[in-house]
């Protein structure tokens, strides 16, 4: 699979890593891009790639959108932590109960059948190493979304989502009710 381009903006696929967990409150938190290594069209992205664009949105106060396959009329969260270590692009946030999407992405994410993370995004630098791989030396990110297909298909879920706790059961039941409710007005 390559990476896709739709007016400029680009994306690359990673798998969730061991430290992927979905819980109470329905947190979540991986690796959306890890340093060093080559995704599947052969870029690398390398370290330091996000620092400007992540300086950029903290003066301006706009955040990285968490979306549902990189479509942006399916938000799913929102992510509020979001930031560069010495392995990558680390993420954590919370997926949204109230949005239906949200709660089915949990529900995929517990059973093993979504495990990747994606990072949107355009290109502002980037040159070529000595195989003629890029290599993605600063990137202007935009969002980072929960897919099923990712690039780096190396990085491995780890962990399962824990099982949601009453509160969380209680929550979605609620939610559930009241949307058959208005459903049937």
């Amino acid at each position: 699979m390559n990476a896709m381009t739709t007016e400029g903006l680009e994306t690359k696929f990673t798998r969730f890593d061991d430290a992927l967990s979905v819980g109470e409150g329905l947190a979540i938190r991986g690796y959306a891009s890890r340093f060093g290594a080559a995704d599947q069209s052969g870029d690398i992205v390398t370290a330091g790639a996000y620092a400007a664009s992540l300086a950029a949105m903290s003066r301006t106060g706009r955040r990285v959108k968490m979306l549902w396959q990189h479509n942006p009329v399916e938000p799913i969260g929102v992510w509020e932590e979001v930031r560069e270590d010495e392995t990558g692009l680390f993420v954590s946030g919370r997926l949204l109960p109230e949005v239906a999407r949200g709660r089915e992405a949990s529900a995929l994410i517990a059973a093993g059948a979504i495990d990747g993370l994606s990072i949107g995004y355009r290109t502002v630098k980037s040159g070529k190493d000595d195989r003629g791989r890029r290599l993605l030396s600063e990137l202007d990110l935009w969002e980072v979304s929960l897919v099923t297909f990712p690039m780096l298909p190396t990085a491995r879920v780890g962990a399962k989502a824990e099982t949601p706790g009453p509160v969380a059961r209680e929550l979605a039941a609620l939610i559930d009710d009241a949307t058959r409710e208005m459903a049937g007005r």
